[in-house]
């Protein structure tokens, strides 16, 4: 396949993957949590924090040992063959254009805080979206990363600076003790999962690093820990605070430094949620060029431009995205609705993973790897009926590859790598 031209270094990578994993969920999922889980919605964060750091540890590995546009697939394939490696690879392809959508709709709550709009404008307005993530993208995913790495400090500078206020203010909240509800905790998870998406996209950006090698592992564990970190701090700042903001968040914001919050979060809501759907757009893109040099889907799209970018690819993509955003305006379909598949998708996505890393890697992460897919289980058991969606698009993916390999085996090679 192409080889891409590495430009990406271990903090632009750590800041790319940290504004990934904090999207547009920063300064909403809390919230949810809080109002599933009340003050267990701290638990679920330090328990969902703890079962993503062997996930991320294994999935760095095998984008360290095994770097390919395909991530995932590529990994799944290596361990149990086409048939299985290409039904994730496709499942990814069909939930990326319903996760993003989902993250744009997050992204415009912000919005709308700050300006009002509804119906037509706002869709209007969420397909404009996309255009700009066309021109981002068309340069090459470097151009954003340093962007997303300022984004990230900003964020974090918010967020320190809410929590240093919360703490030195502790005395004046009231933080009443609540009994523990273990399937208010069990949701919360569920639905937290959702700011955890994204550890997989990274694999498919390795060779856009400079020396993957030596800076895509500590970018990914940097990355992740700071997430997890922001989030516990953002949970516990929400507990005692009451307000009428649009969102929780802003009301905390002008709580404990005194005003703007509309605008403070409202700004950096919007821009991170800009770039969590830029990063996906890219990692799906190159995902569908990918599959596309191997014979998998039709070869029109494997051409890339002269910074190896996928462009056909990504229009292609970006068009299945506005294709959802008008479908669920039509449908008037519930936000939820369309995390809750994409998280179900992707527990199956990081299970494959994760059993896949059993094999291909060495004993030293084996026991990783193995607690890694308990945890993946245990998220499937969180999600309940979310996994229904999941389960029936691998069913479905499954006999028609199987079909595909059986008429096509003798043109269909296995992935390269990269």
């Amino acid at each position: 396949m192409n080889s891409t031209s590495g430009t990406i270094g271990r903090w632009q990578g750590a800041g790319l993957m940290a504004t990934t994993l904090l999207g547009t969920g920063v300064f909403i999922l809390p919230q949810m949590t809080v109002k599933m889980a009340g003050h267990g919605a701290l638990l679920a964060w330090a328990l969902l924090t703890l079962a993503i750091i062997p996930i991320t540890v294994v999935f760095a590995q095998l984008g360290a040992q095994f770097p390919h546009a395909a991530g995932p697939a590529f990994f799944v394939e290596k361990a149990f063959g086409r048939l299985l490696g290409r039904a994730v690879g496709l499942s990814f392809l069909l939930i990326v254009p319903i996760g993003a959508p989902a993250a744009i709709m997050m992204t415009f709550q912000f919005f709308q805080a700050m300006v009002p709009i509804t119906g037509w404008g706002q869709l209007a307005c969420e397909l404009m979206v996309l255009l700009v993530l066309l021109g981002l993208n068309l340069r090459g995913i470097q151009v954003s990363a340093k962007a997303q790495f300022t984004l990230t400090l900003c964020i974090v500078v918010v967020v320190v600076l809410m929590f240093g206020s919360g703490v030195g203010h502790a005395a004046q909240f009231q933080r009443p003790e609540a009994a523990l509800n273990t399937n208010g905790v069990l949701q919360a998870m569920g639905i937290a999962f959702w700011s955890f998406l994204g550890v997989e996209a990274m694999t498919h950006l390795t060779a856009d690093f400079r020396n993957p090698a030596k800076d895509f592992i500590p970018a990914m564990m940097i990355g992740t820990l700071l997430v997890g970190t922001i989030y516990l701090a953002c949970t516990w700042l929400l507990l005692p605070v009451q307000s009428d903001a649009p969102l929780a968040m802003m009301g905390a914001f002008d709580t404990l430094l005194g005003g703007h919050g509309v605008q403070v979060i409202g700004v950096l809501g919007i821009a991170s949620g800009l770039a969590t759907t830029n990063v996906y757009a890219a990692s799906v893109a190159r995902l569908l060029s990918s599959f596309s040099e191997q014979g998998i889907t039709p070869r029109w799209f494997a051409p890339r431009n002269q910074f190896q970018v996928p462009v056909r690819a990504l229009v292609m993509m970006l068009s299945l995205m506005a294709l959802v955003l008008l479908a669920n305006f039509l449908t008037d379909t519930r936000l939820d609705q369309l995390i809750s598949w994409a998280n179900g998708v992707f527990v199956i996505i990081y299970l494959l993973s994760m059993l896949a890393a059993v094999r291909l890697l060495s004993k030293r992460y084996r026991p990783w790897a193995l607690l890694s897919a308990v945890m993946c289980l245990i998220l499937g058991v969180a999600l309940a009926s979310a996994m229904f969606y999941a389960m029936v698009l691998m069913l479905v993916l499954l006999p028609l590859l199987w079909l595909q390999l059986k008429l096509r085996r003798p043109t269909l090679p296995p992935m390269a790598a990269s």
